[in-house]
């Protein structure tokens, strides 16, 4: 009999709080770093095992920067991350060495994440042998044609070179080295923006195929909302190095409560061509992460901007049941004061 555990009683693998990643700005050699782009400017969100969470945004939002600072592939420079119960924030390289095999990562571009003069068999068989799986040689065959197989793939190509594979199928055995190990967590950087539309959905369905196999824990970070509303049960929206809205995927789509939430979701196009969206037209570009606007960093390209949005950062808000927002908008106290005419709208 298959027992499934309700939401509620999932246990929570990831726990990130008040994450930061700046890198120094210097003008010359000699200079002192008097300037940092704030890539992840404090970031805090709770993951339960065999979940998926969705991080969402334009580029150059820190979404990237945030999965790699998690899996300290890029040094956080505050914050703490607890990962399985264990506080990971201060480990070292050689202790992040041995959570590698819990913690893996899908990369963007199947094209360059694989190594060009390697056979697919080395490639498996390398992330096999780092963290000692099989015995010998014989087994570690046998378990690379297994992990072909399980991403639909044919065990006989394990004799090939990358070059000679689709980005699809490229992207597939990239998917089969993150899952040689047995991880409990894959952080999945964009894994379908570099595909074809038409083969998307199918790696999209692997991951979702391997996560009921495996029990697997996902970060799936893309920059489209119809893509992470496909395979998460959370969704993080990002934008500037914050996260500006975080809810239950039904919850942000039904009720979707930032400003650029309701932009995003605008823009997601409609299966059917007879019903007519409102769609938002979103003004300005991103501004630069090195010196963001005064205030709430969306203010400049917000259409219900107000005064107190332009000189204070809004608090991070919970509005509904596990609904979380970084908005003036739903601020009581912010609210109170525009009721009494403290405030007022600059539109």
């Amino acid at each position: 009999m298959v027992i499934t555990l309700t939401a509620e009683q999932k246990p929570i693998l990831l726990e990130v709080s008040d994450l930061k990643t700046y890198f120094p700005l210097k003008k010359g050699i000699f200079s002192k770093t008097r300037q940092f782009v704030k890539a992840v400017d404090g970031v805090s969100f709770t993951l339960k095992a065999g979940e998926t969470l969705g991080l969402v945004g334009e580029s150059g939002c820190g979404k990237s920067t945030t999965g790699r600072s998690i899996l300290k592939l890029i040094e956080p420079t505050a914050g703490k991350i607890v990962f399985d119960g264990m506080d990971i924030t201060k480990y070292s390289h050689q202790q992040m060495k041995k959570l590698r095999k819990k913690m893996q990562i899908v990369f963007q571009d199947p094209f360059t994440s694989l190594n060009p003069r390697l056979r697919i068999s080395a490639i498996l068989e390398e992330a096999l042998a780092t963290h000692n799986i099989g015995s010998n040689q014989k087994e570690r065959k046998e378990k690379v044609d297994e992990l072909l197989h399980l991403v639909g793939l044919n065990p006989h190509h394990a004799s090939r070179y990358p070059h000679e594979f689709s980005g699809g199928q490229r992207q597939r055995i990239g998917i089969a080295r993150a899952i040689a190990v047995n991880p409990e967590l894959i952080i999945a950087d964009e894994p379908v923006s570099a595909l074809d539309v038409s083969i998307q959905a199918q790696i999209l369905n692997l991951f979702k195929d391997l996560q009921e196999k495996m029990k697997l824990t996902y970060i799936f970070i893309a920059h489209d909302l119809s893509v992470v509303r496909h395979i998460s049960d959370q969704i993080g929206v990002m934008y500037l190095g914050r996260m500006v809205e975080y809810a239950e995927k039904r919850e942000l789509f039904d009720h979707p409560l930032h400003p650029y939430t309701q932009v995003l979701i605008s823009s997601v196009p409609l299966p059917d061509p007879e019903v007519k969206s409102n769609r938002i037209i979103l003004t300005g570009d991103v501004p630069s992460p090195a010196n963001p606007p005064q205030g709430c960093t969306f203010h400049p390209r917000c259409f219900a901007c107000m005064e107190v949005c332009k000189t204070q950062k809004p608090k991070h808000i919970e509005v509904r049941p596990g609904h979380f927002v970084s908005c003036h908008l739903y601020d009581p106290d912010i609210q109170e004061m525009k009721g009494s005419g403290i405030h007022e709208s600059s539109h």
